[in-house]
């Protein structure tokens, strides 16, 4: 049975849940049909647009342009502050109502989230139908409005919910992906950054159809090892399961927000080398190691994504998990400014058999181990940085 996924995404999320609160709270007017924005804290980030009305939209006004900027486009413009604690509570609401029909939901970013539709279809019905439904349902319940996209696939749903806004319901079923998708420019494809569409647009790639129809050989000699998943992408093609919380209980996972937007690659690997540290730290202490390796990813826009792989062992060494977690991010990313970044090690086993190559070395893999459960006891001892690893990243940088 082929798999029914949607992708569900508040329009405007900043905006609208600062509006919904106001009318809550006796505003006489809904700042969504006036000229507001919601804008960025003066010091931290620059005063820059976090989000727009549709008469702003209208005047030009853009997201993550200053606020001097948007003033000079709109002398009467509203500015009202970010308030991420009702941000967070909106959300949690949300996600809660949408839980009430299936759990298998996976939250991609403070307002969207993927729902796995398959296994309720035989409850629910037609899955367009109960998109309408669930559509209306939330702007009677909330307030506020969400597109909806259906698909076969996560990606095919989230590339369908960005289809026309706001308030609707779109479809992109396989059948539907050369009709609706291939026309499309290559800046529309889901994880295809500005600066990798202006490459692929040099090189007379300019729509997504014309991606899916490339030859990988030819596309490997710009852009290496993500060719074939670009092309894949392309093609609508994913696999990727809906990740609800309850999905795989036996994981450990460790978070940070970064102080400012990067683009910076050097300073990812910087944050990658120390989550991987906290991350099997964690699972030594359990005596536990780990099977696949994910990292996480949020960008500017709060758009979360992730990426896993597989190990042929599984491990609890840092230095390993750091390497695999370095391989995932230069496979995802795509140069959108990063806000947040995680590691989370997946399917915990109690035990390791190792499968060895000609050139793989059990002794130095015991001998990793012994040495990074010397430095947990010292550590534990005499503080969490009394002694540390000599940094991978920097003897090691690719």
């Amino acid at each position: 049975m082929n798999r029914i996924i949607m992708h569900i995404d508040v329009n405007n999320a900043f905006l609208s849940w600062t509006a919904v609160t106001l009318l809550e709270q006796g505003s006489k007017y809904d700042i969504r049909n006036s000229y507001a924005v919601i804008g960025g804290d003066e010091e931290a980030r620059h005063g820059i647009v976090l989000a727009k009305s549709n008469p702003s939209k209208k005047l030009g006004i853009k997201t993550a342009e200053t606020l001097y900027q948007a003033r000079k486009k709109c002398k009467v413009l509203k500015v009202y502050k970010p308030d991420y604690n009702m941000y967070l509570r909106r959300s949690k609401l949300l996600f809660e109502h949408i839980k009430t029909y299936t759990p298998d939901i996976e939250i991609a970013s403070i307002d969207e989230c993927y729902l796995d539709y398959t296994s309720v279809k035989s409850l629910y019905g037609d899955p367009v139908l109960f998109a309408h439904h669930l559509k209306d349902e939330i702007y009677s319940k909330f307030g506020f409005t969400v597109n909806i996209g259906v698909a076969n696939n996560k990606l095919c749903a989230k590339m369908a919910s960005d289809f026309e806004k706001p308030n609707k319901v779109h479809t992109l079923f396989a059948h539907e992906i050369e009709g609706k998708m291939y026309p499309l420019p290559i800046g529309d494809l889901f994880g295809i950054g500005k600066k990798t569409s202006e490459k692929l647009i040099k090189l007379n790639i300019d729509t997504i159809g014309k991606l899916a129809l490339t030859d990988p050989i030819f596309l490997e000699k710009y852009f290496k090892n993500q060719a074939i998943n670009m092309i894949n992408s392309a093609k609508g093609i994913d696999e990727s399961k809906v990740i609800s919380e309850e999905y795989d209980p036996s994981s450990i996972s460790n978070e940070t927000t970064l102080k400012s937007d990067t683009y910076d690659k050097s300073t990812l690997y910087h944050y990658l080398e120390l989550l991987s540290n906290q991350v099997s730290s964690r699972i030594r202490k359990q005596n536990k190691y780990a099977k696949t390796v994910v990292v996480i990813l949020k960008d500017n826009k709060f758009v979360r994504r992730q990426r896993q792989k597989k190990l042929v062992n599984a491990t609890n060494v840092s230095k390993e998990i750091f390497l695999v977690a370095r391989e995932i991010l230069n496979e995802m990313y795509d140069e959108t400014p990063i806000r947040l970044i995680g590691i989370r090690l997946d399917n915990l086993v109690n035990s390791v058999s190792y499968q060895t190559s000609l050139f793989d070395s059990i002794k130095d893999k015991e001998s990793d181990q012994t040495i990074e459960k010397v430095i947990d006891e010292v550590n534990s001892k005499f503080g969490s940085n009394t002694l540390k690893r000599a940094s991978i990243y920097k003897y090691n940088n690719k």
